[in-house]
């Protein structure tokens, strides 16, 4: 699966808006946002608010995945030595 960035996010936001045939403003409205929060998010501003970014993909029924890595059986932690006193 590929990585996400703000971009992607921002343009599906869009597509997903403009699919449903609604304005930025109804968005807003619908999410108690601002308007520039929604023209931010779709421009792919990466300091948007996590909870607003949310809120605005659940409103317009957007589904967002999340893969963890497969687990490692023997993962990779450095132990840090004692000091000896």
């Amino acid at each position: 699966m590929a990585r996400l960035n703000s971009k992607d996010i921002g343009q599906a936001v869009r597509q997903a808006r403009r699919n449903l045939g609604v304005t930025q403003k109804a968005v807003a409205l619908t999410c108690a946002t601002g308007l520039r929060f929604v023209g931010e998010l779709e421009q792919g501003k990466p300091t948007c608010q996590l909870g607003k970014v949310l809120t605005v993909l659940n409103t317009l029924n957007v589904r967002l995945t999340l893969e963890l890595p497969p687990l490692d059986p023997k993962p990779k932690v450095k132990r840090r030595r004692r000091r000896s006193a």
